[in-house]
């Protein structure tokens, strides 16, 4: 069975940081594309960051110069190192991945899911 786990969660000031890490197991992604959705109460799930199978990566404007995504391949892991967050951070955030291989779209075509991880952030 193929799992994507989230971890990292929790609460933080405004102007501070934390780190969510996603490890998954059942199958290797290490030739697919992962990345990190959030959702936000009442709004739809909006794409955050991406990573390729050969580390290209994609932001969404709203975080891009704070947050930054990396993988390490031989754990199979993804995580999302977010600076200077911002009460408009604050949403559950999952973890995603591609099941197709050497997929250059890094902005659709994502397969699994995590069960997702609160992040909230305080004024």
């Amino acid at each position: 069975q193929v799992q994507l786990v989230e971890s990292g969660g929790g609460l933080a000031q405004a102007g501070g940081s934390l780190r969510l890490s996603c490890a998954a197991s059942g199958r290797t992604f290490s030739n697919s594309a992962m990345g990190w959705f959030r959702q936000a109460p009442g709004k739809e799930r909006e794409l955050v960051a991406g990573i390729s199978w050969n580390y290209n990566t994609y932001y969404a404007d709203s975080v891009k110069g704070r947050f930054t995504i990396s993988r390490d391949k031989a754990k199979d892991t993804v995580s999302l190192q977010m600076n200077n967050l911002k009460p408009e951070d604050t949403a559950v955030y999952y973890c995603t991945a591609q099941s197709r291989p050497y997929d250059n779209s890094l902005v659709d075509r994502y397969d699994y899911w995590g069960q997702g991880t609160q992040v909230s952030v305080s004024s």
